[in-house]
């Protein structure tokens, strides 16, 4: 029995290069390399027929460590909440006052990015607290 152990995320959005930029920001991911023959992704997009340009685009965790991320244009806008949802681990090891002050610091560092502020989770008897976001085409993820 074989086991996988790479995964991709695929988020589908209206301008792919913008989420995925986005997301580069928040998790220090870059894109892949243009193809052979051309200096940017740029470059190579404006060869492509015009309703193929942007449709897609990738990001990688330089370390390899991370999943790496697909971002491509689908017709439909996102209408109710998303059934999958990224957590990004800012909060990690910490408790109490300390975990929130952080989550918070973060929080407001991808909402200067483009990212929105839906509301803190407080801590309970079974989870730490989460803050729950948006990113810049409101796709629901927690900084946890």
């Amino acid at each position: 029995m074989s086991s996988i152990k790479q995964i991709q995320i695929t988020f589908d959005c209206a301008e792919p290069v913008r989420v995925a930029r986005f997301w580069c920001e928040v998790l220090g991911y870059v894109p892949p390399a243009p193809p052979e023959g051309y200096d940017t992704w740029e470059d190579f997009d404006l060869t492509l027929p015009p309703e193929e340009r942007g449709a897609w685009f990738a990001a990688s965790d330089p370390t390899g460590v991370g999943p790496r991320l697909f971002f491509q244009r689908v017709p439909e806008s996102k209408v109710v909440k998303n059934r999958v949802h990224v957590d990004v681990r800012a909060g990690t090891g910490l408790v109490g006052a300390e975990r929130v002050a952080t989550l918070e610091a973060e929080g407001a560092r991808l909402v200067a990015l483009g990212a929105t502020r839906v509301h803190l989770l407080p801590a309970d008897d079974e989870n730490e607290s989460c803050l729950v976001m948006q990113d810049v085409e409101g796709n629901e993820f927690c900084l946890d």
